[in-house]
């Protein structure tokens, strides 16, 4: 039986995870993933992401970077940034949730967008906003997990491979 786990990385343990976390960014935009960044996109492109952009803010205090291990293999991550504007301290937002695909499909994302949960409640939010690409397969498990659509922008971004563009939904929930 697999076991999923799912932990918040501390300051300390950030560095320790900046390969794997590049390795699973990589593969998650190869496999066409719309997280914000285009191909060709290499393990390189992913750890100078986290170590550069997400672990400084997860050290300030505003972003908890959950990662979730299948059997103590790190194969996926999502980010919770609670750091927003002042008129918005009751809400937060999930970003960059991937899995790796090989792990797929076996309750990670459910387990991560659970995990989640918890960490919103312990900051103290109320209202937590996403939003993913229209017709993602990540899609049904936002909604399965309680977030709600709260409309459909067309034309939003490119794919990952530059060929279109697609349109975004942007999703809520209320706790």
């Amino acid at each position: 039986m697999t076991k999923i786990s799912i932990h918040a990385l501390t300051g300390e343990e950030l560095d320790a995870e900046a390969q794997v976390l590049g390795q699973i960014m990589a593969q998650t935009v190869e496999d066409g993933a719309a997280i914000g960044f285009m191909q060709p996109f290499a393990a390189a492109d992913g750890v100078a992401f986290f170590t550069g952009q997400v672990f400084p803010e997860v050290r300030a205090g505003r972003r908890v970077l959950l990662v979730a291990r299948l059997d103590g293999e790190t194969v996926g991550s999502v980010q919770l940034i609670i750091a927003l504007p002042p008129n918005q301290p009751h809400r937060c937002e999930v970003a960059k949730m991937m899995v790796s695909p090989k792990a797929r499909r076996r309750g990670v994302g459910r387990a991560l967008l659970q995990a989640l949960d918890v960490q919103v409640r312990a900051a103290g939010k109320t209202l937590v906003t996403l939003d993913t690409k229209t017709g993602d397969k990540a899609e049904p498990l936002y909604k399965a997990e309680g977030f709600r659509t709260a409309g459909v922008i067309p034309g939003f971004a490119l794919d990952p491979d530059g060929r279109a563009q697609h349109a975004t939904t942007y999703m809520y929930k209320l706790l």
